[in-house]
């Protein structure tokens, strides 16, 4: 009954706009001044955030959102949740649009920005991390916003100065390429092998999607967007990318879990040549030696933010050392400020060794977290199986069904139906 060892897979921080200053490159600076005024004048013409709603949440917890910068009121909002370490992506302000990196180096970052300006905005948001994260150091992992698409050399020169600087919750790459080759392209590689050498997961994040596209129709993006944060995991292992770089890790962050276990379904009864795939070429199989599954279970893992009951319930298709839970602190759309009772709600009939390793094994694992170091911490702030509500007399029984048969296109069992409720 020893408290829960919890890491936020899924956190944000940024500083507010303006004050990223004097983290800008030099020739950069004048260029920045008409940004401001660019970011301005994209404000007040609105977008897909509901005005009415957005006011609300500021003026309910704009003290607690004031932790997507500032580290003393971070730490206090992390410890109210039991969350006692973290991997912080840009983009700490999804709502006011008050923060954010300079020239749209953030989630958003794509092959339609500037690429000077595009790098520019990266190493200013990366360097004021860097100093985030230096305060408590063993309790955070910060990820460095890297634009790969238009010099290979010059990103993987600022991911090395990333590194050294103490960023090692790995890098963040776009998720839209726009005109630049996709990422099975071998000019890549250089990024892949450098993300390999220095032990630097490889991210991408919701977030972006070709908006232009929808016109005034939201619910396509919400449809979709998670399917395009998720796309470039698939390119990476097609295309070899962990068969020639075996021990780099890839996650595909705040993409939800759910279409994960039919992917893999779909991705090895593919390769096996099941029914359907019997008239593909070789090509198929490209350079790989195994089912993807397995590439999938030793290279990738999912930031399941915010993980739903119905994600859980598929989780031996998934596999359970795949997915790292996260609140998505300070977003609305996360578990925070209400993670102790998200938790209770979604993991109560979870065994409690499962829950370990969602919670904060795995991704202590992937990020190099000092468990010791935690410890003290954890012992503090950290929820207990008891305060989740769970009894192992009753989880492993009513799961070990869907335990044994695990990937039923593997096993040869049925698939079962999901034992979970709403």
């Amino acid at each position: 009954m020893d408290p829960y060892a919890i890491i936020s897979a899924d956190t944000h921080a940024e500083l507010p706009t303006e004050q990223y200053r004097e983290y800008v490159d030099p020739e950069y600076r004048d260029d920045f001044e008409v940004y401001l005024e660019e970011k301005i004048a994209a404000s007040q013409a609105g977008g897909f955030i509901d005005e009415e709603f957005a006011q609300t949440w500021f003026d309910e917890h704009g003290e607690g959102i004031a932790g997507g910068w500032d580290v003393a009121q971070r730490d206090k909002e992390l410890d109210g949740d039991g969350v006692a370490g973290e991997v912080i992506f840009p983009d700490a302000d999804a709502v006011t649009g008050v923060a954010g990196a300079p020239f749209g180096a953030g989630l958003g970052q794509s092959g339609d920005l500037d690429p000077g300006r595009a790098m520019a905005g990266a190493r200013a948001h990366n360097r004021w991390l860097a100093e985030l994260c230096s305060h408590s150091p063993e309790r955070r992992a910060g990820v460095a916003v890297i634009p790969i698409l238009a010099d290979v050399d010059a990103a993987v020169a600022e991911i090395k100065r990333a590194a050294d600087s103490g960023l090692r919750g790995g890098i963040l790459i776009p998720v839209l390429w726009g005109d630049y080759p996709p990422y099975h392209d071998r000019r890549y590689d250089k990024v892949w092998a450098v993300c390999q050498d220095l032990q630097m997961p490889v991210h991408t994040h919701v977030g972006p999607a070709p908006s232009a596209d929808y016109g005034q129709h939201l619910g396509i993006y919400t449809t979709e967007v998670r399917w395009w944060g998720a796309r470039p995991l698939w390119f990476a292992l097609w295309a070899g990318v962990f068969e020639r770089f075996p021990t780099l890790r890839w996650g595909a962050t705040e993409c939800g879990a759910y279409w994960a276990n039919d992917l893999l379904w779909l991705m090895d009864t593919r390769f096996l040549r099941e029914h359907s795939a019997k008239k593909m070429s070789t090509l198929l199989e490209g350079d790989l030696t195994m089912p993807p599954s397995e590439y999938f279970d030793r290279n990738c893992f999912i930031g399941a933010t915010t993980t739903e009951r119905r994600e859980l319930a598929r989780r031996y298709e998934i596999g359970v050392p795949n997915l790292l839970w996260g609140n998505d602190y300070p977003h609305p759309e996360g578990t925070w400020p209400n993670t102790r009772k998200w938790l209770r709600h979604t993991f109560w009939d979870v065994p409690i060794d499962e829950t370990r390793q969602i919670l904060g094994l795995a991704a202590a694992e992937i990020y190099n977290f000092d468990l010791k170091a935690l410890a003290p911490l954890v012992e503090r702030i950290g929820p207990t199986p008891e305060d989740l509500g769970q009894d192992d007399a009753v989880s492993i029984p009513k799961w070990a069904a869907a335990r044994e048969a695990g990937r039923h296109w593997l096993t040869e069992a049925e698939p079962l139906p999901e034992l979970i409720e709403n």
